[in-house]
């Protein structure tokens, strides 16, 4: 069902849309016994008051929400200024939703945003979002939805992205041409799509170099620094460690630079490593990282350009537009290969 509203609470009980209003707003015009009726209506339909319908009858919000995992990460951050730069552009303003890499959090966030504060919404979803189902409600009704970078596959409607397949074979092939025999990759979720297809290039790529593939070579980390941390420890002082790491998020960067440190190993004589990252610190890290770079200003940009054609154009379908945006190696001294 989609959005509950007070004239359908009304028919239900056979009540008027005044009266179902008064009721909730507990007003003394309203028997107590009425009011325990709507109120527990709308607690079974999951109704959700709307503080800004009589605004928005007469003009939208002129705000829009983006819902992100983090901040703290370049690429959403370089991401905002994109979406920023097209909002301000309409005159709009921009709601930034932090779900923390919570499902909880994020679900909490788009009940709220069904209530119409916002004329439409960008996400990005959290590591462990695995069903779209929360999403149906908003996508189904007036608020038009659009998804950057991590998507849910499953709801019909836009979808900016990049190509992470390639990016995962070209990360991996350059970690072969550099000479790595034993690459590894190092995963965050089993579920994210985006992650998923890094991971089918890694294995196109070992694939194509006849290089066979080692399930131990394949670790999933998470959103923890320290079990991060221990966890790449354990995997490079194996007896036949990797020698080369494809990273798939740039959150993973300092762990591998620490472990490296602390057990001795040269990056890039002994490791050498590849990160998915926006950070501009990279080319000052020692040695420098070579990193795969997602076009995350573009991303955001396009994301909130799509969904303000979708806003100042009822018509215009947001399930036509899936657009893939390509990011580039830049190869940095982490991957130098020795003469």
């Amino acid at each position: 069902m989609g959005n509950i509203t007070i004239r359908m609470l009304a028919k239900e009980l056979n009540l008027s849309t005044a009266a179902i209003s008064k009721a909730l707003r507990d007003s003394h015009d309203i028997s107590a016994s009425t009011k325990e009726r709507v109120l527990a209506l709308a607690a079974k339909l999951n109704y959700v008051p709307n503080p800004y319908a009589g605004s928005l009858r007469r003009r939208k919000s002129k705000t829009i929400a983006v819902v992100i995992p983090e901040v703290a990460n370049s690429f959403f951050s370089i991401a905002l200024n994109g979406i920023e730069a097209v909002a301000i552009e309409k005159g709009y303003h921009t709601l930034i939703y932090l779900t923390h890499e919570k499902l909880a959090r994020e679900k909490a966030i788009l009940q709220d945003l069904q209530s119409g504060r916002v004329d439409g919404v960008i996400v990005s979803i959290t590591l462990e979002t695995t069903s779209g189902e929360h999403f149906r409600a908003l996508a189904s009704g007036q608020v038009p939805l659009v998804f950057f970078d991590r998507v849910c596959e499953e709801i019909e409607t836009a979808k900016i992205i990049t190509d992470d397949f390639t990016s995962g074979y070209n990360a991996t092939s350059h970690l072969i041409e550099c000479g790595c025999k034993n690459p590894a990759l190092l995963s965050v979720s089993n579920s994210l799509s985006i992650i998923s297809r890094r991971l089918e290039g890694y294995r196109q790529a070992l694939a194509d170099q006849g290089i066979k593939e080692n399930p131990a070579n394949i670790i999933l980390c998470g959103n923890d620094p320290n079990e991060n941390y221990a966890l790449i420890q354990q995997v490079l002082k194996r007896k036949k460690r990797p020698d080369g790491i494809v990273a798939t998020i740039e959150n993973l960067t300092t762990e591998i630079y620490q472990v490296s440190e602390k057990l001795g190993l040269s990056i890039p004589q002994d490791l050498k490593v590849v990160c998915f990252s926006n950070l501009a610190t990279v080319a000052i890290l020692n040695p420098s990282l070579t990193t795969i770079t997602q076009p995350a200003y573009e991303m955001g940009k396009t994301a909130a350009t799509i969904l303000f054609k979708a806003l100042e154009k009822k018509s215009f379908l947001l399930e036509n537009e899936n657009i893939v945006i390509p990011s580039s190696l830049v190869v940095r001294h982490s991957t130098v290969r020795e003469l």
